[in-house]
């Protein structure tokens, strides 16, 4: 009986001066193969939090497209971690509306068959994420135009399909 597809998502969020210039990065791996896709955007001035929550959607929508049967995210932000999990309650006004879009999200991958996790990891195990989350804000904050949209090959593998 196959599986199907499960996604590893590693995302992160950062914010310079908190808030200040920030960016957002996902790093989807197919636990199928050695398949990987990495995404990174500038999302203008945002707190360090709202860049977690961001990173999150990205990956959210994203994995949908792939209509996996397990996606788990990996995040070093433990606050994000745990409001999704509901071990901490939600209490910053902008924060409570990007955990509504982010429940949403997880319901729909619920409602298609999917299992969902969400892990706390240490910021060494995340390094990925967070370079291409800093590479959005250097590229944003230097003014040269990037090549192609928020797709970015990475070393490890071959580019999925993305939207």
């Amino acid at each position: 009986m196959e599986e199907g597809l499960r996604l590893l998502i590693h995302i992160d969020g950062a914010a310079r001066g908190n808030p200040g210039p920030a960016g957002i990065g996902a790093l989807l791996e197919a636990g199928s193969g050695p398949l990987q896709q990495g995404f990174c955007r500038y999302i203008g001035e945002a707190t360090n939090n709202v860049a977690e929550y961001e990173a999150l959607l990205l990956a959210l929508r994203e994995a949908r497209k792939f209509q996996p049967t397990v996606v788990k995210i990996r995040s070093d932000s433990q606050l994000l971690v745990r409001q999704i999990q509901g071990r901490y309650r939600v209490k910053n006004i902008r924060l409570i509306a990007l955990h509504a879009q982010a429940r949403d999200l997880i319901n729909q991958l619920s409602a298609l068959g999917c299992r969902f996790s969400i892990e706390h990891i240490g910021r060494e195990l995340n390094g990925q994420a967070d370079a291409l989350a800093n590479r959005a804000i250097d590229e944003a904050l230097s003014g040269v135009p990037r090549e192609g949209d928020d797709r970015e090959r990475t070393a490890a593998g071959t580019l999925l399909p993305g939207g």
